[in-house]
């Protein structure tokens, strides 16, 4: 390849992907790397982190192949370079930015009354990875690692009891472990608001303002209390950008995406500068690692097929399987009983999950893939025709011929007035994915979890 063809070749694979690929993944995978400068044997790529290196080789290596030069080996030839840290600018109300992590009982004695300990049982090593959160442990890990330097903020955001809290504190346990001299703070949402309110009382705000823009990491738990509280929400906004503008960390977990949330779009925009990451419902053989490890902790032996009799029945989030795990043990101990079937069902029996007895409606499936896909149900009934919304609104499509006993006429009727013809379309197109994309197969499957859920 000559270096007048090399000098374009990235470009040119970019907009070959970008029409291949999701919005959300050219945003958050693609997007942040930098071309630095291209030769006829090599080109030289910066990246923000080591995910985004192993991310872009592991998925796009063959496509690579056509557009870059190639090593004797017939591989891409590319030279990875990691993103140095932007100089930081201290803020001039900050103390010692170095200073050591302060305990609860020393924050205490300053500014902030709301501050959490971390949980010791809440790290990386004893989170469970599966489908459904395995880009946003990585994307945690990430930042844990390089604090300030990767995405930030992280924004981290799913239903309740699906880890969000602990990725929170593992990430929180990783900086305190490996870099001791950062100044970590953990708050709530909640906690935040008390802190002001007490600090507005005893006039001691420029006390509270100092401390906060004296942090290297700030971790920030449930935002969504936040909504509809615009005075509260606008001094977070001031700490928010005080302490991103020092290339300081900020990480935030929600029940909701920034665009859902009822707040600011000045708050909404700087929470989307970063990574924005999902915790998804885990799948089965997930929440049958969890059962075990959980087991494994309180000490009891769980067979695989009781775990996974248990995981089949009990499937909306993690802290159900752990309060099912602590159940069964007390159960067992308490009545001399060895685990098994017949014990499960009559020791958990109240948390079992049955499948609803109403009928499955076409917008419930619509509102179901809005969730995993990360789009407005208001877009699938729409007109847009661009990827991250029509292919959302195809497997909706695909769901409904699958799920629901009625004409193709009507079932299109719900998608805005969609054709028959339109909705047959989109579901052999969808079913003729399904027999090679493995991740499309998940996604489905998440959502007709979520239906009987």
């Amino acid at each position: 390849m000559i270096a007048s063809e090399t000098q374009d070749a990235w470009s040119l694979f970019l907009e070959y992907v970008g029409e291949r690929c999701s919005a959300t993944e050219f945003t958050n995978w693609l997007e942040p790397i930098k071309k630095v400068s291209s030769h006829a044997d090599r080109i030289v790529l910066e990246v923000p982190n080591i995910f985004v290196q192993e991310y872009l080789l592991d998925n796009y290596k063959k496509d690579l192949i056509h557009f870059l030069p190639l090593t004797s080996s017939g591989l891409p030839s590319i030279e990875f370079i990691i993103e140095e840290p932007k100089k930081k600018i201290l803020d001039p109300y900050a103390s010692d930015i170095r200073a050591p992590i302060a305990a609860p009982q020393e924050a205490n004695s300053g500014a902030c009354q709301g501050a959490f300990q971390l949980n010791p049982l809440y790290s990386f090593d004893t989170f469970i990875e599966g489908p459904s959160n395995q880009f946003v442990k990585s994307a945690a890990l990430g930042v844990a690692m390089r604090p300030g330097r990767s995405y930030n903020p992280l924004f981290i955001h799913g239903g309740v009891g699906l880890g969000k809290t602990h990725l929170l504190h593992a990430i929180g346990h990783h900086i305190k472990e490996h870099q001791p001299k950062l100044k970590i703070f953990s708050i709530t949402t909640e906690g935040f608001i008390n802190d002001l309110v007490d600090n507005l009382r005893n006039k001691t705000l420029d006390k509270m303002k100092r401390f906060y823009r004296s942090l290297d990491v700030l971790l920030v738990d449930d935002i969504q209390f936040l909504q509809n509280r615009v005075n509260f929400e606008e001094e977070f906004c001031n700490t928010f950008e005080a302490l991103i503008h020092q290339n300081k960390q900020i990480i935030i977990t929600s029940d909701k995406p920034p665009g859902q949330l009822n707040l600011s779009e000045r708050l909404i925009a700087r929470m989307e500068w970063g990574l924005v990451a999902n915790v998804g419902v885990p799948d089965l053989e997930t929440r049958v690692a969890i059962l075990q490890y959980k087991a494994e902790q309180k000490g009891i032996r769980l067979p695989q097929t009781i775990a996974f009799f248990i995981a089949e029945h009990i499937y909306n989030n993690v802290r159900q399987l752990e309060g099912a795990i602590n159940r069964l043990s007390a159960y067992c101990r308490m009545m001399g009983l060895d685990v098994t079937e017949e014990t499960v069902e009559r020791s958990l029996s109240e948390l079992f999950q049955l499948a609803p007895s109403k009928k499955i409606s076409v917008e419930n499936i619509i509102k179901s893939v809005a969730i995993i896909f990360e789009v407005k149900v208001s877009d699938l009934k729409g007109e847009s025709r661009t990827k991250d919304v029509a292919f959302p609104r195809q497997v909706a499509m695909y769901m409904a011929k699958e799920l629901i006993n009625d004409s193709l006429m009507k079932l299109a009727s719900a998608f805005g007035g969609k054709t028959h013809s339109t909705l047959l379309h989109a579901w052999k197109k969808i079913s003729g994915q399904l027999v090679k994309d493995e991740i499309l197969r998940r996604q489905i499957d998440m959502a007709r979890r979520n239906l009987e859920a």
